[in-house]
C-alpha cells in the first residue's frame, strides 16, 4: 500500500522566488513539524541554475500506508465540542484543506503538517475489528460517535479501502448512534446504510461548505468536492430522510466571511435543517502554513486578513481558550454571531447545538467479536 514519495523542502531563503501553488494541493510548503530536531534546507551549490521557468515545487503523489491501530475510539472532555467520542479511520487527509486544525497531528509521526499531511496518509485497516472489540467491552457505555471529525472519513482513498463503510456496518449492527461530518460526495455511496439508521434516529450528517466560490475552493480545499456538488449531496441526503446540518467552517475574514448568509441560504434550499459555524483557527503549524497560502493566493489581502483575525483573538494569531476558540471575541466576532443568528431565523434553520438528539437506548453488543491480537508478551486483551 506504500508508494515512493519524492523529497521536498522549502526553497533556500536566498532564492528570490515566491512559493508557488501546487496543483491539487492546499499547502505550498513542507515545513518541518515542531518536534523536529533537525531542519533540512535546499542549498544552491552552483550546479543548478534557477530561472523563472524552474519548477521548485515538483508534483507530489499520494502514498497510503497501512496502520494497525491499538485503539479506534478517541475521547475528549472539551466543553466546546458537542461530542465526547470520535472515530477517525485515517491519519492525514488528501482533501488538502489548508486551514485544517488536524494538520499539526502529523508532527507526532515525524512528518510535516504541510504537504506530508495531504500526501502521506495512514489507513487504520483494523478499525472495524477494533470497533467491534471496543463496543463489546463490558464497561462500554454508548454515546454518539463523531465519525471523521479530525480527518475526513470519506476522503478519496476511502473509495477503494472502504474502511469507513465497514465501520458503519458495525455501528448499524450494534444500533449505535453516529454523526458524520464530511466535504465529500462519496457519502452518497452508503445511503443504503445511512437511510435505515436515520429512520431509527441513529444517524445525522453534517456537510461542510466554506465558500460557494469555486475558484477559492480549488485553492482552499483542492481535493474536496466542489461547493455545487456538496449542495447536491445535502439534497440527496435530505431526500433520503437523513437530518443534514451545514457547517460553515471556517469563516475566514475577507476570504469567505462575506458568503456566510449565501451559504446558509443555499444549504437551506437544498434541504439542510440546521447550521453551525466556526471562525478560522490557527493552532501550531497551521498558522505559518495558512499565512504562506495567503501570500501565495491573496497577497493583496494578506495583511488585512491577519489583522482581522488578531482583532478576533485578543491581538494574537490564535487563542486556544475553550470559551472563545470556536467563535472568537470582540466586535468583529460579535458581528459574525449576530449575522449567523439572523440568518438562522431568515432561512428557517436550527442552531447546531439543538440539531438532533440521537437515540442511545437501542444499543446492543456486536453479534460477533474478532479475537484480540497478540501482544508482545503473548497475552490477549480481555473483553467482558
Amino acid at each position: 500500500m506504500t508508494s515512493d514519495y519524492p523529497e521536498f523542502s522549502d526553497p533556500a531563503p536566498w532564492i528570490e522566488k515566491p512559493l508557488q501553488a501546487i496543483k491539487g494541493r492546499g499547502a505550498v510548503s513542507n515545513m518541518a513539524g515542531r518536534f523536529e530536531t533537525q531542519l533540512i534546507e535546499t542549498v544552491d551549490d552552483g550546479w543548478v541554475a534557477y530561472s523563472d521557468d524552474t519548477d521548485i515545487n515538483p508534483a507530489l503523489n499520494t502514498s497510503v500506508t497501512a496502520e494497525l491501530a491499538k485503539t479506534i475510539l478517541s475521547r475528549n472532555q472539551s466543553p466546546d465540542l458537542p461530542f465526547s467520542v470520535s472515530l477517525n479511520p485515517y491519519r492525514g487527509c488528501e482533501h488538502g484543506c489548508v486551514y485544517c486544525f488536524a494538520r499539526p497531528t502529523h508532527a507526532y509521526l515525524g512528518l510535516s503538517p504541510g504537504l506530508d499531511f495531504e500526501t502521506r496518509l495512514y489507513a487504520k485497516t483494523n478499525a472495524p475489528e477494533l470497533l467491534r472489540r471496543e463496543l463489546a467491552h463490558h464497561q462500554y457505555q454508548p454515546s454518539p460517535i463523531a465519525l471523521g471529525i479530525n480527518t475526513d472519513a470519506y476522503q478519496p482513498v476511502e473509495r477503494a479501502l472502504r474502511i469507513t463503510r465497514q465501520c458503519l456496518e458495525v455501528l448499524d449492527e450494534c444500533r449505535h448512534p453516529v454523526g458524520i461530518i464530511t466535504k465529500s460526495a462519496l457519502i452518497e455511496r452508503d445511503l443504503d446504510l445511512l437511510k435505515p439508521m436515520a429512520e431509527r434516529n441513529l444517524l445525522a450528517a453534517a456537510i461542510t461548505i466554506t465558500t460557494l466560490d469555486h475558484r477559492i475552493a480549488r485553492s482552499l480545499e483542492p481535493r474536496a468536492a466542489s461547493p455545487t456538488r456538496r449542495l447536491q449531496t445535502i439534497e440527496k441526503l435530505a431526500q433520503a430522510g437523513i437530518p443534514v446540518l451545514v457547517s460553515v467552517a471556517p469563516v475566514i475574514p475577507f476570504i469567505t466571511e462575506q458568503e456566510l448568509e449565501k451559504v446558509m441560504q443555499a444549504a437551506a434550499s437544498a434541504g439542510a435543517t440546521a447550521a453551525g459555524y466556526t471562525v478560522l483557527r490557527l493552532p501550531w503549524e497551521v498558522n505559518p502554513l495558512f499565512q504562506q497560502w495567503l501570500q501565495t493566493h491573496f497577497p493583496e489581502r494578506a495583511q488585512r486578513v491577519m489583522n482581522r483575525i488578531r482583532d478576533m483573538r485578543g491581538g494574537k494569531d490564535y487563542d486556544a481558550n475553550f470559551a472563545t476558540r470556536m467563535r472568537g471575541e470582540g466586535l468583529w466576532a460579535d458581528m459574525i454571531r449576530q449575522r449567523f443568528a439572523k440568518a438562522l431565523k431568515r432561512y428557517g434553520l436550527n442552531k447546531s447545538g439543538r440539531f438532533v438528539q440521537l437515540d442511545c437506548s437501542q444499543f446492543r453488543k456486536p453479534l460477533s467479536i474478532p479475537p484480540a491480537a497478540k501482544t508482545g508478551t503473548g497475552q490477549l486483551d480481555i473483553f467482558g
